[in-house]
């Protein structure tokens, strides 16, 4: 009898360690979303939450509602539900340092998402951000070779704004130094929201006496902001340009009223930071993440990143993304008639 007892607790003993090893590889991704104000945001949730499940690791997230400060409890709140990695789309770049310090302490592997975080214990995924920028003013200048500039950046807390403001600065200064170019006006978009941007449009028209011949927007949100401006003094048609491949904005383009959104398939981004993200959990070093390279930040940070390739798209290209399946031709072609293909 107590034979048998002791193979009984031996079992149980063997049970209860395989349980808690199957949990010890449990793999469970805690995402912290700045917002959701960009329609992108959801395409690339539903990426990240279809490579995990594939993978077999389980999905956690919060959504910081562009505040700095609740993005830290908010990842403070993903390590207390056992988060084994985390996939980070930073509010404010600066701000979010001591919730790598807690991942850090923890042992638990970081990923930034689409935005820098500048330390190098964390994994830094993203699109070119330069050479968007260059796409974006190479299209605009293209269409518009002389005349006054302005510039819609994005928001001072986000290190992308300053990457894209950059890359178009390279390809318009030989413009501005032939005086073909003049630029204008100049502002940051705070927390990237169409309606500031539309205000700082508004305020640059009225400074210049509505004598603006282009407006190189950074995102297809701030984009959306600078038209409206345009449109409510008849200014419809002036070059424009944007980023993300937006419904709206591909809609515009189909219009006229916007003259490039550079496309980020953020499918692709959201399916690899989860792939990223599981990696590590289970052990994976940073060097070892496929495509993985070193980058020296602008801040003399050595991070370990790896950038995905953008593609432009105007009117003489739209039907990439209606074949690729990121938008549909009817929403494309909404209230367009004789466009540009596929909306002809």
């Amino acid at each position: 009898m107590r034979k048998i007892a002791m193979i009984f607790a031996g079992a149980l003993m063997s049970a209860t360690a395989l349980t808690a090893a199957a949990q010890a590889q449990e793999v469970v991704v805690g995402v912290s979303w700045s917002n959701f104000q960009e329609e992108r945001w959801k395409t690339d949730e539903g990426a990240i939450k279809a490579a995990l499940e594939a993978a077999g690791a389980k999905y956690i997230s919060a959504d910081a509602q562009s505040s700095s400060a609740k993005q830290l409890s908010d990842i403070e709140a993903l390590i207390a539900q056992g988060a084994t990695a985390l996939v980070i789309l930073a509010q404010d770049a600066q701000a979010i340092g001591p919730a790598v310090q807690a991942a850090a302490d923890e042992g638990i592997p970081v990923v930034a998402y689409d935005r820098l975080i500048e330390d190098p214990r964390a994994f830094y995924l993203t699109f070119d951000n330069v050479e968007v920028g260059r796409m974006q003013a190479r299209e605009v200048l293209k269409a518009a070779p002389e005349g006054n500039y302005v510039m819609i950046k994005g928001s001072s807390t986000d290190p992308n704004a300053d990457f894209l403001r950059g890359g178009q600065q390279e390809v318009l200064q030989p413009a501005i130094d032939s005086g073909k170019i003049k630029i204008v006006g100049e502002a940051y978009t705070d927390g990237w929201l169409p309606a500031n941007a539309q205000r700082n449009m508004e305020q640059i028209l009225t400074a210049n006496d509505n004598k603006v011949n282009a407006v190189v927007a950074s995102n297809d949100g701030t984009a959306g902001g600078a038209v409206a401006a345009l449109a409510a003094q008849g200014m419809e048609g002036i070059p424009v340009s944007g980023q993300d491949g937006d419904h709206a904005a591909l809609n515009r383009i189909a219009k006229g009223t916007q003259t490039v959104s550079v496309w980020k398939d953020s499918r692709e981004l959201g399916k690899t930071a989860a792939e990223i993200a599981v990696a590590l959990a289970k052990g994976g070093t940073l060097d070892s993440v496929e495509g993985a390279g070193k980058w020296t930040s602008p801040g003399g940070a050595e991070m370990t990143a790896r950038f995905l390739t953008p593609i432009a798209i105007t009117k003489d290209n739209l039907n990439v993304v209606v074949d690729a399946g990121w938008i549909t031709k009817d929403a494309l072609c909404q209230g367009v008639s004789g466009g540009p293909a596929p909306c002809n």
